[in-house]
């Protein structure tokens, strides 16, 4: 088999005037087919502030002499792109490997849908290219805090929740308050692996959550946020009120 060629999406971005192959229409040769494509095994890319991340990309294809090799795009707002080569692992499937990281290869503006395009090459020299065969989400990552006081709490007394809510930013590599964010108070009650939904708060302009619940019985109170079409989601941890 031949060598597997990993282009890192640093390399893309970081050379100066560098513009993605220009888009040109589907086609092929022979009866190669591109079927699907699967990445990060069908989650969303989500990169905090400094690891970086490397996920798989699969391209699912057919040709009645099996696939050899397939060559793939990747490509996303702010002139994002990246590109890898690589020789197909069986008759059906080619898998590449991508790596960003955050330090090197992105900035705010990368965050969002980007598009999966694919030229995929048979072993009887059958070929096929699909410039957007899908699409998936790279996101920034985010943390969320939660609070529950005061503990414990006599029953019927208030319970103050507070939390705060941030996302990276991939342009100074730091975690900043998420501002205008619905995020969900939820209570699970001890010995209950189930979490509900009690009521639904908007971060403040530096990204904090504060409400108010009764106190009634022993539980979890946690913050739970379901993310953006940029920012990943998160769930804080729970913390534990008893109630006397």
């Amino acid at each position: 088999m031949g060598k597997r060629v990993a282009l890192s999406v640093a390399a893309a971005f970081g050379v100066v005037g560098l513009v993605a192959p220009a888009a040109h229409a589907d086609g092929g040769y022979g009866d190669t087919e591109i079927l699907g494509v699967t990445v990060n095994h069908g989650s969303d890319v989500v990169i905090g502030t400094t690891a970086a991340k490397t996920f798989d990309v699969t391209i699912y294809a057919y040709d009645d002499s099996g696939l050899l090799s397939a060559d793939t795009d990747l490509e996303g707002p702010g002139a994002g792109y990246a590109n890898d080569e690589t020789i197909c692992e069986t008759d059906s499937e080619c898998t590449h490997s991508f790596t960003f990281d955050p330090r090197v290869d992105l900035d705010n503006d990368r965050a969002g849908t980007w598009y999966v395009g694919s030229w995929v090459d048979a072993l009887d020299d059958d070929y096929r290219w699909d410039d957007r065969i899908d699409s998936f989400r790279l996101k920034r990552a985010s943390t969320l805090t939660v609070n529950a006081s005061p503990e414990p709490v006599t029953k019927g007394r208030t319970i103050t929740v507070t939390g705060t809510l941030k996302r990276a930013n991939w342009d100074d590599y730091q975690y900043h308050g998420y501002t205008g964010q619905s995020v969900k108070l939820q209570f699970r009650k001890k010995g209950s692996s189930t979490y509900t939904t009690v009521k639904t708060v908007k971060t403040s302009s530096t990204g904090t959550l504060k409400t108010t619940v009764t106190a009634s019985v022993d539980g979890y109170w946690r913050w739970n946020f379901a993310g953006t079409t940029t920012t990943g989601a998160k769930a804080a941890a729970g913390d534990y009120v008893d109630v006397k």
